[in-house]
């Protein structure tokens, strides 16, 4: 008996280990490795190849196609205090003039830097409000872009009461581990509504619309923090070497293709990007590409509705776009109650790009199977899943804080 029970149960246990391996085989998945005509990539030269192609394929058919840096392109530092956060940071607010001239559209950068590290390496994001609902900080400009009308906007402009009411309240750790922190208000760039492309940096391209391939709001959230990163490099207090990417939410969408499209990024974060940023669709699991589109049909490109009730047979999918930051290091967090993201999908996202990070010698992610809450695995790439919904939480920034250290130290 005793030897029939543990044949039973080992019996029992192959059978499980088998059906979790099969709920991560996904069917049809596009192969990062493998070329359109169906040529296998073998070399490190090739993966280049195959990732201008990728490129393409993305611009194309679900961001779009987005505008080289301006010529006339200007930056000032228009406010600075290196006793900010009662002495913890040096603070300091820089507008970038897209066309050069102040009555354009422009972006206000706030940065916030620590005084005990000379120059730091530095997390940049977008943030759903005014740079001015971070914190209590009562010398960061209120913003004048257009604000979703909510807690911290009357008739769509912010208020003096907007101050704080969003706040982060993990710049102060982010500080003391030894990293500056930088917030651009995402409507600086482009407002967040089906606005016809008509408004933000949009109105500077009226070029890039009535196409296929046209210039979405995803597309110009990442080329702000393009553009960001282009004065960043200006800054000799700031190592832009150790610049990490960071978005939550569709802002994290959008970092994941800035980061993706511009290899300046030393590193990218991203907090529960769900459906178009780091999940793979092709398992139907969470938000589809009908709701995107429909819901937000300004986020992606006209080409990417073709795609509506097709997201089981995708001949690509998002891991293509992670697999497009090799070999840079990408961490990416889940929330065990946020399904509509589809944690999963998410952590599978990292796994179908590792054989990308491994042919460039890399680990990638170095597991194959969901980890447990709250038991973050690190490799070239990092996944981490915990208690709670959507949001970015002090457990999120302290795995992105080690992982910064791992590869920034």
């Amino acid at each position: 008996m005793p030897v029939k029970k543990h044949l039973i149960i080992g019996l029992i246990l192959l059978l499980s280990a088998f059906c979790t391996h099969a709920q991560n085989t996904i069917t049809g998945l596009a192969d990062p490795l493998t070329f359109n005509d169906g040529t296998r990539v073998m070399t490190v030269k090739q993966w280049h190849q195959r990732r201008r192609e990728l490129l393409q394929f993305f611009t194309t058919e679900m961001y779009g196609k987005m505008p080289v840096r301006p010529k006339n392109m200007t930056f000032k530092v228009f406010e600075s205090s290196n006793n900010a956060l009662g002495g913890l940071a040096t603070r300091k607010q820089v507008t970038v003039y897209f066309t050069g001239k102040a009555d354009g559209p422009r972006m206000d950068i706030l940065i916030y830097l620590p005084n005990k590290v000379k120059k730091p390496g530095l997390i940049l994001q977008l943030g759903f409000n005014g740079n001015q609902t971070l914190s209590n900080d009562s010398a960061v400009k209120l913003s004048t872009s257009w604000v979703a009308n909510s807690k911290t906007a009357v008739n769509n402009k912010a208020t003096e009461d907007s101050r704080g009411k969003t706040p982060n309240k993990d710049v102060e750790m982010i500080l003391r581990r030894g990293y500056g922190f930088a917030t651009i208000y995402c409507g600086d760039i482009d407002p967040d509504f089906d606005d016809g492309f008509k408004n933000g940096v949009h109105a500077l391209y009226p070029e890039l619309q009535g196409s296929g391939d046209n210039f979405s709001t995803i597309g110009a959230w990442a080329w702000g923090l393009h553009r960001a990163l282009d004065y960043i490099e200006t800054d000799k207090n700031i190592n832009a070497k150790k610049v990490a990417v960071f978005g939550f939410s569709r802002l994290g969408k959008a970092a994941l293709w800035a980061g993706a499209t511009d290899e300046r990024f030393a590193m990218v974060l991203s907090n529960e990007s769900g459906a178009g940023g780091v999940k793979i669709f092709r398992r139907g699991k969470g938000e589809d590409i009908k709701h995107l589109c429909n819901s937000f049909p300004h986020w992606f490109d006209a080409n990417f509705r073709k795609y509506i009730g097709k997201d089981t047979i995708l001949s690509f999918d998002q891991h293509l776009v992670v697999s497009m930051i090799a070999p840079r290091p990408i961490a990416i967090g889940s929330a065990e109650g946020d399904q509509y993201s589809d944690p999963e999908g998410e952590f599978l996202g990292g796994v179908y790009a590792t054989p990308v990070y491994e042919l460039l010698g890399s680990n990638g992610l170095p597991v194959t199977q969901m980890p447990g809450l709250n038991e973050p695995v690190t490799g070239q790439i990092q996944y981490h899943i915990r208690p709670g919904n959507h949001a970015v939480l002090t457990y999120d920034w302290e795995q992105y804080l080690n992982f910064m250290d791992k590869y920034f130290r």
